[in-house]
């Protein structure tokens, strides 16, 4: 796989949760600013459609290899 075609790879929510090992509701309160586990550097959701988001896959990757420095 090329690293551009990577770019455009999108994870929807279900994919997220196996990827990162975490629930759903704790991937929306990493991007809830109220919530205490709020992390900023949390990769921003992208707009599918009128009820669906998802995540670059890039980005998803970058934020992890960012957590084991």
């Amino acid at each position: 796989m090329t690293h551009s075609h990577r770019n455009r790879i999108v994870l929807r929510m279900k994919q997220m949760t196996q990827k990162l090992s975490i629930s759903r509701s704790s991937i929306y309160e990493k991007m809830n600013p109220k919530s205490p586990r709020f992390d900023a550097t949390f990769p921003k959701p992208i707009r599918l459609g009128a009820a669906s988001v998802g995540w670059l896959e890039n980005q998803v990757d970058e934020w992890l290899m960012s957590r084991q420095a």
